[in-house]
């Protein structure tokens, strides 16, 4: 794994940390860490929720200025292609994702965290889009934007390419939490153990029907939600979490 991606697996969470401060910036080498870890963890059964964050001051300020600096119509591409390769692998990722944003999240950062399924900022970290103030536009996963935001303030966070503060993104639904700097990781600990106390297959058929319902239509997507409902009957995780319900005890999951 490359040391500028750093992954720790703690009782069915990877913990996956961008590893180069001070800003964590973005370039290649970073990149193709962020896409194998991802391809890695999907392969591990045992992994149920992966949380995203940076060390030090920020989760990530973006891509490496100089990187994009010296790009031409050709590397620019390869650059490109590859950063949405990376990010698609969170973003199709068999288990449920976490972002946690400690400080700066911007550019490619920003859309590092809005493919992942939630999202848990300090009230004082900047989101945004800067890419226009550079002469380019905001492309790949920035397509994610209306959806999360509306129409009117993606446009704004594209076009004036001024960031939020975490405290503003949850005003407008960018991000699920917005809490002190001291209480992020204990909230997004309390958020991932939520999540890991479900049946492991349910979670997995859930993300899968997110992925799906996020590239199909409606009639589709309520077609692989029937066959999911019965699918999850396979195993013993309903028949336990059911009981457990009427027998007011915690589920045992194997």
């Amino acid at each position: 794994m490359d040391g500028r991606v750093r992954v720790e697996q703690e009782d069915g969470c990877a913990w996956v940390t961008l590893d180069r401060p001070p800003l964590n910036l973005l370039e290649p080498g970073i990149i193709r860490g962020l896409r194998d870890a991802f391809v890695e963890l999907a392969r591990e059964p045992g992994v149920r929720v992966a949380v995203i964050t940076g060390a030090g001051r920020a989760m990530t300020a973006g891509m490496q200025i100089q990187v994009l600096r010296d790009l031409d119509p050709t590397s620019a591409k390869a650059l490109i292609s590859g950063l949405h390769e990376a990010i698609r692998a969170v973003h199709e990722a068999p288990f449920a994702t976490i972002a946690m944003i400690n400080g700066a999240c911007l550019g490619a950062g920003f859309e590092l965290a809005m493919a992942c399924d939630l999202r848990v900022a300090t009230t004082t970290a900047l989101l945004g889009l800067p890419e226009i103030r550079v002469g380019i536009p905001s492309v790949i996963e920035a397509a994610l934007l209306p959806a999360l935001v509306g129409p009117g303030r993606a446009a704004e966070l594209l076009l004036v390419g001024a960031p939020v503060t975490g405290a503003q993104a949850l005003e407008w639904g960018l991000v699920n939490r917005a809490v002190a700097p001291e209480t992020l990781v204990p909230t997004t600990r309390q958020l991932a153990a939520s999540i890991l106390e479900f049946a492991p297959s349910a979670v997995r058929l859930q993300k899968e029907l997110i992925i799906r319902w996020r590239n199909t239509d409606l009639r589709t997507a309520i077609d692989s939600g029937i066959h999911a409902f019965a699918q999850s009957y396979t195993t013993g995780e309903p028949r336990e979490a059911l009981s457990a319900y009427l027998e007011k005890r915690k589920p045992r999951f194997v």
